[in-house]
């Protein structure tokens, strides 16, 4: 089987990997956490989290009726490390939702037109009017971690980025609009399996890219650029909400809780849309580098 990238994350595995990451993958069965600092030692029984996370997807059901007859706008931002399980966290969101109220926004690469504009301008495009939820598959956040650790941005521009980020986002709840901004960390040896996995399952091989492949090498730099933008964007009135994510099933469950919880909705059920795992789930204090 031809693998992608010529085998690149193999080679990485094998040559480029820090030992530790290596051993840790080598000996770490396939339900075991790889990461030392995790609170679970496992993956979440999946009876549990089947019965857990349909319950949540009822309390989405709600969620979307309300929003569509309130005329409430709701934003999420996923954002986080390559392989950290945004996608699939956006599905357990979107599978059961009306596409048309719900929406998901991943954008590719500006066009010569759009990166000719004000760099918050495309998004603005496609923020929610009233009675819709837009789901951003990675954001406006670009360009505080990938674009400077690939270069792909002037630091005088990421400085203007940082500068106008608190305005742009007070306008954005000054409007009405109810934002969550949650990221999903994962651990080194962790994306690292998950990324072995993708190269070698012809289903998954179209989620990998170059980036990912460039990024294996870049862990300090992601790691400088995630910490930075936690200083310079985490505000009461806009902050981040961090899922350690090592553990896909959990982390789920906590990215549903932490929208669910945040906002009322008619018939909502405080047991189940309760406060997500404080183990897994916090602010940018339990970012675990």
């Amino acid at each position: 089987m031809t693998l992608p990238f010529d085998g690149a994350i193999s080679t990485f595995f094998a040559e480029g990997a820090p030992d530790d990451v290596r051993k840790a993958i080598q000996e770490g069965g396939k339900k075991d956490i790889l990461s030392d600092s995790f609170p679970y030692d496992s993956r979440m029984d999946r009876e549990d989290y089947e019965g857990t996370i349909g319950a949540l997807q009822m309390e989405l059901v709600k969620l979307q009726a309300d929003v569509k007859a309130t005329g409430k706008r709701v934003v999420v931002v996923f954002e986080g490390r390559d392989a950290a399980g945004k996608g699939g966290t956006i599905k357990r969101f979107r599978e059961n939702l009306n596409p048309r109220v719900a929406k998901v926004v991943a954008l590719s690469k500006p066009s010569d037109r759009e990166a000719g504009e004000w760099y918050f301008q495309r998004y603005v495009k496609h923020l929610p009017t009233a009675g819709e939820i837009t789901l951003f598959d990675r954001s406006w956040y670009n360009r505080g971690v990938v674009e400077k650790v690939f270069g792909f941005c002037e630091d005088a521009q990421r400085e203007a980025f940082f500068r106008q980020l608190p305005e742009f986002e007070d306008m954005l709840v000054d409007e009405g609009i109810h934002l969550v901004k949650l990221w999903l960390n994962v651990g080194r040896a962790e994306q690292l399996r998950r990324f072995l996995s993708r190269e070698k399952d012809p289903l998954k091989q179209w989620k990998l890219s170059w980036i990912d492949v460039e990024g294996l090498n870049r862990w300090d730099g992601y790691t400088q650029a995630i910490g930075e933008t936690f200083d310079r964007s985490h505000r009461p009135r806009t902050p981040w909400t961090v899922v350690r994510s090592d553990d896909k099933r959990r982390a789920r469950i906590a990215a549903l809780r932490a929208v669910l919880s945040g906002i009322e909705y008619a018939g909502k059920d405080g047991n189940v849309a309760c406060t997500p795992d404080d183990w897994i789930c916090g602010g940018p204090d339990i970012w675990d580098a």
